[in-house]
């Protein structure tokens, strides 16, 4: 390793990004100049004063890194085994459910590209499993089995150390099998952001830990895949269907009554199904059964997405969480249509619900399995669908039914500011998921054209 004590500091750069002001420390070393950005003044400050005292101090300097030889990074000494853990670690406590078993998969998927060669005798599947609902679940690795212990501690003794990062070529390696499906079809753009996000979460760890130097994943544009948040508008169902739907699980001997309930709040409310299961019969404010004005409202205010026992604190498959994109405790208000306030007076009445039960309990009274209503939803369409209508993407999820509301919604005229408020998002996110989904305002919209390019003159003459 080449070190030298010529060394030079500059001061401080400040810099006017687009976004943020930005302080840049630059110095030389053996006539290499190297520089660093920083957010704060302060966190420029005190690297340069770090640089300033280890040439004051007469500590060598690395020539290829720039940096004294106290502040090298320690990458060819710590395997990339033992840092995935440290950084599961690391991001349990604060991470929700999902976010776990994202980094998990992705840490999973790194882990077996890294590795020189599979266990001899043992099945792929086998290794993935290991790491993924073991090795990298903070919850579960105290109790590894023994077999599974012996597989974690090959994987640790063939993986490299995170020295590999700094190869260009095993870094394109790793990004390759990320972005590619066991069966070698190309993985979904939304899938592989998933993983770069977690990725470059790692990274960044790993900078802050002095153990990498610089982020080593590319940047700039043309080094993500490009993905969009908006629907494909044949996912949306019509009246005529979903009334179909709904009245064939009406009808159906076991739970159907309690599932037509569930599948009609979601298409009237466009809450989401982790929402709805969420609900307690006493969030509803249903009026009196005299009043003409038969509108009610939800009060949503929880949701509990099911993610899978092995992730979440409370040992079930359901995370209490708050609502998406809002604080701890805030409520939003949802308007009630009529025609669902009967299905849900109904309801109420003849399962004589406390304002403390759950709205759409389980079979057994516990939450409602999520596993237990797609069931339900893919039955029906079966059966109620023309075959080529089933087999496209028409309804294909439980969750298009909240499209199918929001939309409605934004082609009935009402104010996208209210939809978003009602739909539990922002009005960016809602033109960006739904503007291709919003029809029916053509001829209204090209009246209020014609009288603004109502251009009088000589050269339009016929």
């Amino acid at each position: 390793m080449e070190t030298t004590y010529d060394v030079r500091v500059w001061q401080i750069e400040t810099g006017s990004g687009h976004r943020r002001v930005s302080y840049g420390v630059r110095w030389s070393v053996a006539g290499e100049r190297h520089r660093k950005t920083f957010q704060t003044h302060a966190l420029a400050d005190g690297f340069r004063a770090e640089l300033l005292t280890a040439t004051h101090n007469g500590e060598p300097f690395n020539v290829s890194s720039g940096l004294p030889e106290r502040r090298e990074p320690r990458a060819s000494s710590v395997g990339w085994y033992d840092f995935a853990v440290q950084f599961t670690d690391a991001q349990w406590p604060h991470a929700s459910a999902n976010h776990r078993k994202n980094t998990a998969r992705t840490l999973m998927i790194v882990t077996t590209a890294l590795m020189n060669r599979d266990p001899p005798g043992v099945y792929p599947r086998r290794v993935r499993t290991a790491l993924s609902e073991w090795a990298f679940n903070t919850g579960r690795r105290d109790d590894v089995p023994e077999d599974v212990t012996a597989l974690l501690g090959w994987a640790r003794r063939h993986t490299p150390t995170m020295d590999a990062w700094n190869d260009p070529a095993a870094v394109q390696d790793v990004l390759l099998v990320l972005g590619t499906l066991l069966d070698g079809r190309r993985a979904a753009a939304s899938s592989v952001k998933r993983h770069r996000r977690v990725l470059n979460l790692l990274m960044k760890y790993a900078i802050d830990c002095g153990i990498l130097l610089v982020n080593p994943l590319p940047k700039g544009r043309g080094s993500m895949p490009r993905t969009t948040s908006a629907i494909d508008r044949r996912c949306l169902l019509n009246p005529q269907q979903v009334a179909a739907l709904l009245g064939w699980i009406r009808d159906r001997p076991r739970g159907g009554r309690r599932l037509h309930a569930f599948f009609a709040t979601l298409y009237f409310t466009g809450v989401r199904p982790e929402e709805a299961v969420a609900l307690r019969a006493g969030d509803l404010v249903l009026p009196d059964s005299a009043s003409s004005d038969q509108w009610a409202e939800i009060i949503v205010h929880a949701a509990e997405p099911e993610i899978g026992r092995q992730w979440t604190d409370n040992g079930t498959s359901h995370e209490p969480r708050c609502l998406k994109g809002r604080a701890e405790g805030e409520t939003r208000i949802v308007p009630c249509h009529p025609v669902l306030v009967r299905v849900l007076r109904e309801r109420r009445r003849d399962e004589h619900l406390n304002p403390s039960d759950r709205l759409f309990p389980g079979e057994k009274g516990g939450i409602l399995a999520g596993s237990v209503y797609r069931r339900m939803w893919e039955h029906a369409r079966r059966e109620v669908l023309p075959q080529d209508v089933y087999e496209s993407l028409t309804g294909r999820r439980v969750y298009d039914l909240r499209h199918t509301c929001l939309t409605t919604w934004l082609n009935s005229g009402i104010p996208s500011a209210q939809v978003a408020e009602w739909g539990g998002t922002s009005v960016a996110m809602l033109f960006a998921t739904y503007a291709h989904c919003m029809s029916g305002q053509d001829a209204e919209l090209r009246r209020r054209l014609d009288g603004a390019h109502d251009v009088v003159g000589p050269y339009l003459a016929a």
